[in-house]
């Protein structure tokens, strides 16, 4: 069953969204899937951070990051917005949409 949560944070007094997922891909984020999630957060044009239980998040828009990363098949990841380069024609409600937009695409395995 897949496990896509809904939430915010707030962080340096802005309300950024946060969503998590469970990376469906049956290599995880490595090769191919990495670069098809990486390449769909850079077209967003947002500053997404992605992490999972024990590691700091890193930049969802770096390939090396995220394979370094580890976001193996079945992990819980978490993406969040960096609030500090989030850009002025981004408002809540469209950052909120394109954090889901990522959820489905680890979700349904699509990167793989």
């Amino acid at each position: 069953m897949q496990s896509r949560r809904r939430g915010s944070r707030r962080i340096k007094g802005v309300l950024l969204p946060v969503r998590k997922a469970i990376v469906q891909s049956p290599i995880g984020l490595h090769a191919r899937p990495a670069a098809v999630f990486v390449r769909a957060v850079t077209d967003l044009g947002l500053p997404v951070r992605i992490a999972k239980e024990g590691i700091l998040p890193v930049d969802a828009r770096s390939l090396l990051e995220v394979m370094t990363a580890d976001f193996h098949c079945g992990c819980e990841v978490e993406l969040s917005v960096a609030p500090e380069a989030l850009p002025a024609h981004y408002s809540l409600e469209s950052a909120e949409a394109a954090l889901e937009g990522l959820t489905l695409l680890l979700e349904s395995g699509a990167a793989a």
